[in-house]
C-alpha cells in the first residue's frame, strides 16, 4: 500500500505501457521494436478488457519466471530513496516532526541526506514530505507557508482543523483516511482531540527549503507599541507573552 503525492493542479495525466503500445500502429511498433517475426509477432498481442496498471494477471507466476535486477549503486539510490521513518526527530511543544526536505544548510547531515536534499532542490516541480505526529489532546499552532501549498493525508488518531482566510475561521473535524488542504499563504491549525496521537503525513510543494511563520513568531516579532495600538492594550501588557523557542 503506497500513499501517492504529484505536483500538478491540472487532471493527472498518465500513459502506461500496455496503452502506449496497443495506440501505436502494427507496422510501426514492428519497425521500432525489431522483434523476431516482425508485424506477425506484434500481433499475437491482445489488449486486455482491465487496465493492468491495477489489475495483475491471474497466471502470473507462469508469466514471470526472473524479477531479479542488479542493485543500483547507493549514490545514485539515495537521489531517489529516503528513510523517512528512520530520520531525525524533530519535536516541538504538542508533537513530532520528521522531514524529506531540502535544507540550504547541510551542515549535519549524513550523505545520504545530502544528496537526497540536493537532489529535490535540483528539480523544479518537487515535494517536501513530512510526518507530523500530534500528541492527544496537543496542538499545531497557528502557521503558514511562504513558499509551498500544503496536502496532508491522516493516518491514525483523529483531529479539528481551523483555517483562517482573512477575517474569518473555518473550523472542521478529521479522521484516518481524511485528506486536507491549505494554499500557499493560507494560516491553519491542527489540533489533536482523541485519547490516541494524530499522525498525519503531509507534502509540500516545494523543491526549496519550507518557510513557515508561526503565530508566536509574527505576533512576538511585532513591536509592543504596534500591539498596543492595534489591540487597544496598554503596551506593558504585552509582556506577558513568553519569547518563542527556537
Amino acid at each position: 500500500l503506497f500513499l501517492l503525492f504529484f505536483t500538478t493542479h491540472e487532471e493527472l495525466q498518465t500513459l502506461d505501457v500496455d496503452d502506449a503500445f496497443f495506440s501505436t500502429p502494427e507496422d510501426i511498433a514492428a519497425r521500432a521494436l525489431k522483434p523476431e517475426g516482425g508485424v506477425k509477432f506484434i500481433r499475437t498481442f491482445q489488449k486486455q478488457a482491465e487496465d493492468q496498471a491495477i489489475n495483475l494477471p491471474p497466471n502470473l507466476d507462469q508469466l514471470v519466471k526472473n524479477a531479479t535486477y542488479t542493485q543500483s549503486p547507493d549514490h545514485l539510490v539515495w537521489k531517489f530513496f529516503y528513510d523517512l521513518r528512520g530520520s531525525a526527530e524533530y519535536p516541538f511543544p504538542g508533537g513530532i516532526f520528521q522531514w524529506a526536505r531540502y535544507r540550504k544548510n547541510g551542515t549535519g547531515l549524513n550523505e545520504n541526506q545530502k544528496i537526497f536534499s540536493e537532489s529535490l532542490n535540483k528539480h523544479e516541480n518537487t515535494l517536501t514530505l513530512a510526518t507530523l505526529r500530534i500528541f492527544s489532546n496537543s496542538l499545531g499552532q497557528p502557521h503558514f507557508h511562504f513558499n509551498a501549498n500544503e496536502m496532508g493525508y491522516v493516518v491514525s488518531g483523529c483531529g479539528q482543523v481551523g483555517v483562517t482566510l482573512s477575517t474569518v475561521t473555518s473550523n472542521f473535524n478529521i479522521g484516518i483516511g481524511d485528506v486536507i488542504f491549505f494554499p500557499v499563504g493560507t494560516q491553519h491549525y491542527i489540533q489533536s482531540v482523541c485519547e490516541e496521537d494524530l499522525l498525519l503525513v503531509l507534502a509540500y510543494s516545494t523543491g526549496n527549503q519550507l518557510e513557515t511563520l508561526r503565530m508566536n513568531q509574527y505576533f512576538h516579532g511585532t513591536a509592543d507599541h504596534i500591539l498596543a495600538q492595534l489591540f487597544f492594550k496598554e503596551q506593558a501588557e504585552f509582556k506577558k507573552f513568553p519569547k518563542p523557542a527556537k
